[in-house]
């Protein structure tokens, strides 16, 4: 018995009916009907990756997107107008076969460099617009896209428009040489005129964004979003790891990890990408503070309140908070179910978009920070947060920032003065951190930073201590135009049992030391620290959070009226002379 009929087998032969033979042709995929997905490897339909924003539908993965189709997701359609096309592109180092690499990408990709500028629309907002493409020569960035980039810029200037860059980048063009590395200042530099007349600089990060192109204009927007899991980094992972003989980390120069360590604001997903860019445009179209609220009430004399009864600071206070001693409102303040810095800023505005990082080191989650509308008027909110559990206790640091944290809001509020915002902090920390990492990262020198550059604000500044307020690392965000106090918050030099620890080498006696701090409201209004005391319901939760918001918003919007008729050098005159007199 041969081996070959162990096993019966089915010949196939054309020649048999039924039966399809090896030979035939098999059925054929039209062209460009499927393609592969570089994450997963999974065969998907081009025209289902098209309709979805170049995202794999296995995977979530995304694709690279062309100049033209990146500028078709996030415009208006039919806005846009391109500039600057036609640019010759110079061989410096006569580098041999230069020009025909050149020729060859032109008729391949359609462009002409590695970079489309122009103006466009996005809901109806007119902005600039340039978008690497990475088919040309890896969007790497020779004197023409650096040349289209700074035009572009320098034209916004004079139109005073924003601007929003996509970058997508190898880095340095290697044949350009030096030239290629003079770019990195001629994009920055025009950036920096651009950002000194006012003017919204974006910065969009996509997958990669390496070399000098990370090194300059990339990394100088007023607001850096990323795309996810998008690589990011000065250096390339295996440059890095052939020069430090490592491994790197999972994650690794990705979006994630740039947000985590503080450099970026925020990653978007590509579907939500024109939206948020409305939103952030929106948000600065309105710069300007505006005055022209109706209840303003200051004394007929032009008095703006700093000689006042001594009651005139007291909304109606409870009779039982009345009562309360100085022991009695410290615990109040740190009552687990007292509303938050975060349930304030969704109390009190609409349209807010958080902010990240101090574009340093971390993204420090004790201090939460954006831009909001308040009654239509664009402002900066920034609030040291606490958490409403154990878990986010925990990840904000039970509300002590580092100087990572402390770095954010400064970032924040120099981005405010910038775009003629005001600043409202909200005041909620025992102290600032004061472990080893603060130590080592500068925490005196970040909160005393932070002092020195509020005092000179030129943008109102309002902080409301809505918990404790806790020494300078209160007083970091509370150098400001006015303090409030909620009746039941308090702010002192440290804490109880630290004073007590200090001077009488006993924390028990905190109790007592409650006292001789005079660290409440009320004390603190009667010493000219705080102009103003808000009510509180008792208890007071979540459930009855809206009775404080509602005489806090109607007394915010009359801080904004006042303050924002004031010029920048009363401002800073008047800030001045409220602590120089303490």
């Amino acid at each position: 018995m041969k081996l070959d009929n162990v096993f019966k087998k089915t010949r196939l032969s054309s020649g048999r009916k039924g039966y399809i033979s090896l030979s035939s042709a098999r059925p054929e995929v039209p062209e460009g009907l499927l393609r592969k997905c570089n994450k997963c490897g999974s065969a998907i339909i081009a025209e289902d990756v098209k309709n979805d924003h170049y995202i794999c539908p296995k995977c979530g993965g995304y694709f690279r997107v062309h100049a033209y189709r990146r500028i078709e997701m996030v415009t208006d359609a039919g806005t846009f107008e391109e500039w600057d096309t036609g640019l010759a592109t110079p061989n410096p180092l006569e580098y041999k076969g230069y020009e025909e690499k050149l020729g060859a990408l032109r008729a391949k990709t359609g462009l002409d460099e590695a970079v489309v500028t122009g103006k466009a629309q996005i809901d109806g907002m007119e902005i600039v617009i340039g978008v690497c493409d990475g088919r040309f020569l890896m969007a790497s960035m020779g004197e023409v896209v650096g040349e289209k980039i700074a035009r572009a810029v320098e034209r916004a200037s004079r139109e005073r428009l924003p601007v929003i860059l996509f970058a997508c980048s190898g880095g340095a063009r290697m044949q350009e040489g030096i030239i290629s590395l003079m770019q990195m200042a001629k994009t920055s530099a025009a950036l920096k005129r651009h950002s000194d007349a006012g003017l919204l600089y974006i910065s969009v990060l996509t997958d990669p964004t390496t070399g000098g192109v990370t090194a300059s204009f990339a990394m100088l927007g007023d607001v850096i979003l990323a795309e996810p899991k998008a690589l990011i980094g000065f250096a390339g992972p295996r440059v890095i790891e052939q020069t430090i003989g490592q491994k790197l980390p999972k994650g690794f120069q990705r979006s994630e990890f740039l947000l985590e360590h503080g450099f970026i604001d925020g990653i978007v997903e590509r579907p939500q990408m024109k939206e948020t860019l409305a939103q952030i445009l929106m948000l600065h179209k309105q710069g300007n503070i505006k005055a022209e609220h109706s209840d303003d009430r200051d004394d007929a004399d032009g008095n703006t309140g700093e000689a006042r009864d001594q009651n005139e600071g007291f909304g109606k206070l409870s009779v039982n908070n009345q009562l309360a001693s100085g022991w009695d409102r410290v615990q109040l303040s740190r009552m687990n179910d007292r509303p938050v810095g975060s349930d304030y800023i969704r109390e009190l505005f609409t349209d807010f978009i958080e902010f990240h990082g101090d574009r340093y080191f971390a993204d420090d989650k004790a201090v939460i920070g954006g831009i909001a509308l308040f009654r239509g008027m664009p402002v900066t909110v920034i609030a040291q947060a606490k958490g409403t559990n154990t878990r986010e206790n925990i990840e904000r640091n039970f509300g002590m920032p580092s100087p990572d944290g402390y770095r954010k809001a400064l970032r924040l509020m120099k981005q405010a003065e910038k775009f003629h915002r005001p600043v409202i902090c909200f005041v909620d920390t025992p102290g600032a951190f004061c472990g080893l990492e603060a130590e080592e990262r500068g925490q005196g020198e970040a909160i005393a930073r932070n002092i020195y550059e509020m005092s000179g604000l030129r943008v109102p500044v309002l902080s409301v201590i809505i918990g404790e307020g806790g020494s300078g690392g209160a007083l970091a965000m509370a150098t400001a135009d006015e303090v409030w106090m909620l009746e039941n918050s308090i702010y002192s030099i440290l804490s109880p049992e630290g004073f007590a620890t200090i001077l009488w080498k006993d924390s028990s006696k905190a109790k007592e030391a409650a006292d001789v701090m005079r660290l409440t409201a009320e004390d603190l209004y009667r010493m000219g620290i705080v102009e103003e005391v808000l009510a509180e319901p008792s208890p007071y939760t979540m459930e009855n959070l809206k009775e404080v918001t509602r005489v806090l918003e109607s007394k915010l919007e009359r801080f904004l009226s006042r303050y924002g008729k004031m010029s920048c050098d009363e401002l800073t005159q008047r800030r001045y002379d409220r602590f120089r007199k303490l």
